[in-house]
Order: structure tokens, then C-alpha cells, then sequence
């Protein structure tokens, strides 16, 4: 299946992206950023959360998407990738050092049931749980390279999405195909408020989901009112690494330039949050420390994507 919009053709995505980029670098320094307060949230919110791995989602936006679901609206998760190339994940999960291919797709079934069974935690309904299946770790080289290039995943050893459950499955390994994989998405959910990766954060996974919610914000795809979030923030952060229930998360050394605002979570809400993430069993093995600390008294958005450039002082 491939999705067309129908409509006149536009520039290929990498050329988008790069404008987007271009366009968040250059933005006018003498303008205040707006603030990263969330829109009302109602029964009519439509919320659409952009998460790079299984886990993401939780780590961010457990706090709203709860708040969603509890007010009437309607909330989707769109995994980009599903978590099938962490290779510490596996080593310790899997019990080998070099994983077989389709030892490797396991258990990106695995984070994907993992990433069920927590969202069904915070409300997300089962028809809102939406996985694509493109390569983990290799989704900024889709979008910046040839839109038609065939690439391969790096441990699971597929060209095409593997995994029968996903949305879009064969579909091939290219800058193309995420696209309309991700703007048919769009047209699935139709949301009104979008929670998306900043391209400031440091991984590169959740660089390109910025991105990309960027570009075909740009396009006219959506006419979501968007936030960033930022999971790899920096060394050390979040700080300190453990569960300090009832404690403010402070902001990311790489926010730095954003403002973002915080969104107040409430002590019923963060156990939920602790509840779910205690779902993602392969990843509290491996990083539960690093986890943990994302459960706080607030979640932080920003409406900037990428901090504006600031003039130089001569």
C-alpha cells in the first residue's frame, strides 16, 4: 500500500529538512520564544506523541497523555522505530554477544509488547498504539540521504519493515516510504496537539523524528499545535540518576534557547508514569537509573524545535 495525498508534487524531504533546520537556526534572536505551554486540554484534544524507540513515550509525555485519556480526547503513539538495534539491550536480554538477525527482530517484538502494555497503562487505546518498524539507529540517515536509497538495518538485517503487526509491513527501508508512512499517520489520527523529539536532543533517532514532525508541519500536513521534548539532554542529565518522586525535572543543558515550559504532573499520574515504565522490562535491566529519574513533578515543552541563533556581541 502507498499513501498519496493527492495533492500538487512538493520538494523531496531532505530538502525540507534541511530548510526546517535552517529555518529554527536562523530565526530572528530579537523575537521572544514562545511559550511551551500546552493548549487546553478537553475531550476534543486529539494527541499524537512522536516516539523514536518504545520507552520514549513514557519517559516524556506520560503525564499529558494521561490527562488526555482522562479528559475524553483521544491519544495516539506513533513508534518510529521499534528498539531492535540496542545491542547492550540485547547482550544483556538475549544472553549473546553477537546477535543472530532474527534474534534481533525478536526482540524488537518484545519492546513493541513491552510498549503496549505500558501505554494501555496510561490510556492509549489499542487502535492508538501505531508502530512503523523502520531500522533503530539508522532513521537520520534515511531522511538525509537519497529519499530512494534502499538501506538495511544494521541487526536485524531486513530492507523492508519485518514485523507483521506494524502498520506498514514490507514496506522498504527508504527516506520515501517514512514519509508517507509517517504523513498517512497524520491523516489516521488528525491530531490537534503533537509531542515530538527536539532536534536539539543528542540522539540521532530523535533528531530525525523532530525533524521530520518539523517538515511536514511545514508542508501543511498537520495544523497540530506541536511541542519538543528532549530526552538525551546532555551528560549527567537528568540529575540526580534515580526515582525522586515529588521533585521538578530541571531542564536540559541542550534546551538551552528553548524556554521550555513545564507541564505539572500530578502524584497520581507519576505513579502511573513509574507503573508503565516498570513495563519496559528489557530497558530497566539495562538503564533503570536513567529511567527512573525522568519521574518527576513535571514534564517540559518547548514550542521551538531548535534554539535560535544569537546574534554575535560586535
Amino acid at each position: 500500500m502507498r499513501w498519496s495525498t493527492g495533492k500538487p508534487a512538493t520538494p523531496p524531504l531532505g530538502s525540507l529538512i534541511a530548510a526546517c533546520a535552517a529555518f529554527a537556526a536562523g530565526a530572528s534572536a530579537s523575537a521572544a520564544p514562545p511559550s511551551g505551554a500546552l493548549p487546553p486540554i478537553d475531550a476534543a484534544t486529539t494527541l499524537l506523541v512522536v516516539a523514536p524507540h518504545p520507552d520514549d513515550e513514557t519517559l516524556c509525555c506520560a503525564g499529558v497523555i494521561q490527562r488526555v485519556a482522562r479528559a475524553g480526547g483521544h491519544v495516539s503513539v506513533v513508534w518510529i522505530t521499534s528498539g531492535d538495534a540496542e545491542r547492550m539491550g540485547l547482550l544483556l536480554n538475549e544472553k549473546v554477544l553477537f546477535p543472530s538477525p532474527s534474534r534481533a527482530r525478536q526482540f524488537g517484538v518484545q519492546r513493541m509488547a513491552e510498549a503496549r502494555a505500558a501505554t494501555s497503562l496510561l490510556g492509549v487505546q489499542p487502535s492508538g498504539q501505531l508502530f512503523l518498524g523502520y531500522p533503530d539507529g539508522r532513521v537520520l540517515g534515511l531522511l538525509g540521504g537519497n529519499p530512494a536509497e534502499l538501506q538495511r538495518s544494521g541487526t536485524t538485517g531486513a530492507t523492508s519493515v519485518p514485523y507483521a503487526d506494524a502498520l506498514f509491513p514490507g514496506h522498504p527501508y527508504n527516506g520515501e516510504n517514512l514519509e508517507r508512512d509517517f504523513a498517512a499517520v497524520l491523516e489516521r489520527v488528525r491530531p490537534t496537539l503533537i509531542l515530538a523529539p527536539s532536534p536539539q536532543d543528542s540522539h540521532p533517532d530523535h533528531r530525525a523524528a523532530g525533524l521530520l514532525t518539523m517538515a511536514v508541519s511545514r508542508r501543511g500536513l498537520t495544523t497540530a499545535q506541536v511541542r519538543y521534548w528532549i530526552v538525551h539532554g546532555g551528560e549527567g542529565w537528568p540529575s540526580p540518576r534515580e526515582l525522586l518522586a515529588g521533585v521538578p525535572l530541571n531542564p536540559a543543558p541542550l534546551s538551552r534557547g528553548l524556554e521550555p515550559a513545564p507541564f505539572a504532573v500530578e502524584p497520581g499520574e507519576e505513579d502511573l508514569q513509574l507503573e508503565a515504565l516498570q513495563a519496559y522490562r528489557t530497558q530497566m535491566v539495562l538503564m533503570a537509573p536513567f529511567l527512573l529519574a525522568f519521574v518527576r513533578t513535571e514534564e517540559l515543552f518547548s514550542t521551538l524545535a531548535q534554539a535560535p541563533v544569537r546574534p554575535s556581541a560586535w
